[in-house]
């Protein structure tokens, strides 16, 4: 089998993986970093959102040997000991999770748009979102959390 490192919030990690083993499975069975979910196995739901080099992508779509040699963060990575990130504090204060289940997709691919645009309008968060399914919340309370993450952000 493969070995496949790379460097995991912040962290330098290498692991013996089949061919075939996605990006997810990489980081939820061999890592045990559980916060990134499998939701759909179809990239629809994008519970899988993971920023590599940077970028927010479904981790799903990702074989784990496609990231050799990349900068991997999950959701476990944004929080500063007990202090949660601002993103993730605006979804706490703003009721932006039910279930929790979307959660961890919804802030990762937050975060890639306010860094792509650091002031964005309650449409450009929405259209963001099309690739991440929430069934809890109809979606208000996680446009508002994105928002006041935003500004948070802004500082």
């Amino acid at each position: 089998m493969p070995t496949v490192s790379m460097t995991v919030n912040g962290k330098s990690v290498s692991a013996e993986v089949e061919p075939r083993t996605l990006l997810v499975q990489y980081l939820r069975e061999h890592l045990g970093l559980t916060g990134t979910h499998v939701g759909c196995d179809t990239s629809q739901c994008g519970a899988c959102v993971v920023h590599v080099n940077g970028e927010s992508l479904k981790s799903c779509t990702m074989l784990a040997g496609q990231a050799e040699g990349a900068d991997v963060t999950t959701i476990e990575g944004l929080a500063n000991g007990d202090d949660l990130h601002p993103m993730q504090e605006a979804f706490r204060e703003n009721h932006g999770l039910q279930c929790g289940f979307c959660t961890p997709g919804m802030v990762m691919s937050a975060l890639d748009l306010v860094k792509q645009n650091p002031d964005p309008s309650e449409k450009e968060v929405r259209e963001w979102l099309e690739g991440n399914l929430c069934r809890c919340t109809g979606y208000h309370n996680i446009v508002k959390s994105i928002l006041a993450g935003a500004e948070a952000l802004r500082g």
